[in-house]
């Protein structure tokens, strides 16, 4: 019965009680006037409680990391002082030199600490591609460090028989990817959209959040353990196979056999966070922010992260605003009609100008996937112009020289609020492959700290600060016909 409300019904109201105002109400902090008239407000945020585990914490416990330099500093400092336990889960780890760095880092904490256990997860297409790739940089500590070093690669089980066969690496990646980026180390954990490569450490814009809190990391680390389970686990010569716990290989016997042994593993431990919760909100007198984590497993069958926000959609409150960030401009057809006929909050959406993605400049039909953005952009604004709520729905686009853009997430401020009240953030872009295709994790947090608020603020007025009105840009900007048709036809695979 729990099962099902949670990761179905819940997109109907709840009519269950909620103690999150009575925890606001009784923190013990001196708010401004701004939070004083909102606190009416953050009533309506009191379902999250229904849907998905709390985690209540303090403000001063979470650090907004800005800049790329900064989230490669943070990282190779949390793992060179790890006593116990290191948890990485990204789509892949990149081939330069700071990436090798980053492995020597690795190294070197094993050595010095002979109880640390490092847990690293990738994705299996990603991870393998071409001859030097994540796994063989990895592979010199699965073969020096035993017990202490786990390798596992997820593998799509969208990937069998003759599509597993004849489709060419790169190619195979459209079929679905492990998206996650989870880094945790002892008792914090880094949630960003940002993976493990040189560009993410230099001059590619994304986000990053550090919480510093065991809750929150025994919960994560237990859920990227079982993902692992069900991924393939990298041996010391090299193969791979099974986990010691499962049974199934994700590309032989039945798809729908793997899909719902795999979906259980994890329902099972959301349900046994949910339930934990009660103890954990009887303890925070003293907290001020309150972290929800949020996961998304389409290939799998889980939907649970797009429902909560498509519900975080539809109940702004009237006088609210929102702001919305993604890399890659490709938005669900129900965020969009969310958006358009159920959102009242004032809305701005920042994107990727085409010289700020990734994808422009590369080989062949790749190089064209920032006009097919720009079209489905354009396409989304025309219905709005429909609709008219045009005037509601504001687009921007981010260009910096030399950098690129992939920052995603979303900012929501409460009526009379200068400050957020609520931040999505993680690996979700809000799109077809996020929902339906790729494995993904971000959190909801919300909070009533001014200092966190502020620092969330910053960081969004940072990124705002970089870019630029964008109607008219989306609506002129050429598109080739071939790229049109091949945004009708393939849109769900980018």
């Amino acid at each position: 019965m729990f099962l099902r409300r949670f990761f179905s019904s819940f997109a109907e109201p709840l009519n269950q009680p909620s103690d999150l105002i009575g925890y606001i109400q009784q923190t013990p902090q001196v708010l401004n006037q701004s939070f004083n008239n909102a606190t009416a407000g953050l009533e309506s945020l009191t379902w999250l409680h229904n849907v998905a585990p709390c985690f209540p914490l303090r403000g001063d416990q979470i650090q907004v990391i800005q800049e790329p330099k900064h989230f490669y500093d943070t990282l190779v400092e949390r793992i060179s002082i790890a006593k116990n336990r290191i948890f990485l889960a990204s789509l892949y780890l990149g081939t330069g030199q700071l990436e090798s760095n980053f492995v020597q880092t690795l190294r070197k904490s094993l050595q010095q600490q002979s109880t640390l256990k490092v847990n690293v997860l990738l994705d299996f297409t990603r991870g393998t591609r071409g001859e030097i790739n994540s796994k063989t940089m990895l592979m010199p500590l699965v073969k020096d460090f035993g017990e202490q070093m786990q390798l596992s690669l997820y593998h799509t089980p969208n990937l069998r028989g003759m599509t597993k066969r004849w489709i060419p690496p790169r190619w195979n990646e459209l079929l679905g990817l492990q998206h996650m980026k989870i880094y945790l180390f002892d008792d914090a954990v880094l949630i960003s959209g940002a993976n493990l490569s040189n560009d993410y450490f230099t001059n590619r814009q994304d986000r990053y959040i550090l919480i510093e809190d065991k809750a929150l990391a025994d919960f994560y680390a237990e859920f990227i353990s079982r993902v692992q389970e069900f991924s393939l686990a990298v041996r010391k010569d090299s193969e791979v196979g099974l986990h010691h716990n499962w049974k199934i290989l994700p590309y032989e016997g039945t798809k729908e056999e793997f899909t719902e042994k795999a979906k259980q593993r994890i329902m099972d431990l959301m349900q046994d966070a949910y339930k934990n919760q009660q103890k954990a909100l009887s303890n925070c007198v003293k907290a001020d922010t309150w972290i929800f984590p949020l996961i998304e497993m389409g290939q799998i069958g889980i939907h649970h992260d797009s429902v909560v926000t498509k519900r975080l959609l539809s109940n702004c409150v009237a006088g609210s605003r929102l702001k919305l960030a993604t890399g890659y401009f490709n938005l669900t057809q129900e965020y969009m009609d969310t958006l358009t006929h159920k959102c009242v909050a004032q809305c701005s959406i920042l994107m990727a100008h085409p010289n700020a993605n990734g994808f422009q400049g590369a080989r062949g039909p790749a190089g064209s996937i920032p006009t097919a953005y720009s079209l489905i952009a354009k396409s989304f604004y025309e219905s709005l112009v429909r609709g008219q709520q045009n005037h509601r729905v504001n687009f921007f686009e981010y260009e910096k020289p030399g950098w690129t853009y992939h920052a995603k997430g979303l900012w929501y401020y409460l009526p009379c609020c200068t400050l957020p009240n609520l931040t999505l953030i993680g690996s979700s872009n809000f799109g077809e492959r996020s929902v339906n295709r790729d494995l993904e994790t971000q959190i909801c947090l919300i909070t009533t700290s001014q200092d966190l608020s502020g620092r969330l603020q910053a960081e969004n007025e940072r990124l705002f600060s970089l870019s630029s009105t964008a109607e008219r840009q989306i609506t002129t900007r050429p598109v080739p016909r071939w790229v049109q048709a091949v945004v009708r036809i393939f849109r769900n695979f980018f």
